[in-house]
């Protein structure tokens, strides 16, 4: 049996930007740098949502490591984490193909995206996860499910709207201010890109 999340929503909203603004942003900084895409991940305790460990992208050393399979080989080659069924998985993106079949592999019982699959096409200007989904997969936005067998999903925002009326205001204000630092950081990148060797840029 999957063990339950003991955070309410407003105190799990509070988990999630801290883990971004404290620990996914600062990577994703020296990531975007060294010319990888923004996505990242971090691991938080389900029984106080402390991060255990943050990853962001590292395309540039291995295609594969997207944000969220990056932070999994990390999570497996530190000695003394808590097992899968203790953690929660935080995406800053919505995870693409690839990244959801190795959360499920690994043994996740839940993921939480921030921004979307559209958001990633729309407002960073990379595609891809939209366009393997249709083209290999023949699913359109959204034709996956976000409950099923191995895991449960939610958004960061679905989890604000669940939150304590008297808290949103603040922990929206904290997402505007991170949607404004990834903007920044996803120009730098596009900007960039060209002189990399990522195979989907």
């Amino acid at each position: 049996m999957n063990k339950p999340i003991h955070l309410t929503d407003t105190d799990l909203a509070g988990a999630f930007l801290g883990a971004l603004e404290d620990h996914v942003l600062p990577l994703t900084r020296q990531g975007v740098a060294q010319g990888n895409k923004i996505f990242g991940a971090a691991l938080l305790r389900k029984s106080d949502g402390a991060v255990v460990l943050a990853e962001t992208n590292n395309e540039t050393e291995n295609p594969l490591w997207h944000g969220e399979v990056h932070l999994l080989k990390r999570y497996h080659e530190v000695e003394g984490l808590p097992p899968p069924d203790e953690l929660i998985f935080l995406s800053t993106h919505e995870p693409c193909s690839m990244c959801l079949s190795a959360i499920t592999w690994a043994g996740f019982d839940n993921f939480f995206d921030f921004f979307t699959h559209e958001d990633s096409r729309d407002s960073f200007a990379i595609p891809h996860d939209l366009k393997i989904l249709k083209e290999v997969f023949t699913l359109d936005p959204g034709g996956y499910r976000r409950e099923n067998a191995y895991w449960v999903a939610r958004s960061v925002d679905e989890v604000i709207g669940g939150a304590d009326p008297a808290a949103q205001g603040a922990l929206r204000a904290r997402v505007d201010a991170i949607r404004a630092e990834y903007a920044a950081l996803s120009e730098a990148y596009q900007g960039a890109k060209a002189e990399n060797a990522i195979p989907l840029r």
